[in-house]
């Protein structure tokens, strides 16, 4: 089956037509699986942003102490390089997440209070 161009420009302005009814939604009236949605994505990039700080905070004195210090030098592989630098990534992603949720949830049960 062919489309005529009439119909793929009608079906585009039908979906820009959409789109931009769900950008003009109000946040206040968005359904709970919306705002546990939207609540999961805020803490995934709140947690990547400090999983990343923490990563490089955590990283440049862990390969500079393992190239000056001579205990770090002879006790300090690559493999523990990396663990230490990824068990601060992963502890700043998900304490940083855990913390973005709860707030969210806190807010949303004084909002319900309040109402």
């Amino acid at each position: 089956m062919t489309r005529t161009p009439a119909a793929e420009g009608a079906r585009t302005r039908r979906s820009r037509v959409q789109g931009e009814a769900m950008a003009g939604r109000s946040f206040l009236n968005r359904s709970p699986k919306e705002e546990s949605d939207a609540a999961v994505k805020e803490a995934v990039l709140l947690g990547a942003k400090n999983a990343a700080i923490a990563g490089t905070v955590v990283a440049v004195p862990t390969l500079v102490g393992c190239r000056v210090l001579p205990w770090a030098k002879a006790n300090l592989n690559y493999t523990a390089q990396a663990l230490i630098i990824s068990a601060a990534c992963i502890a700043g992603f998900f304490i940083t997440a855990d913390k973005t949720i709860l707030r969210n949830a806190r807010q949303n049960t004084i909002g319900k209070l309040d109402k």
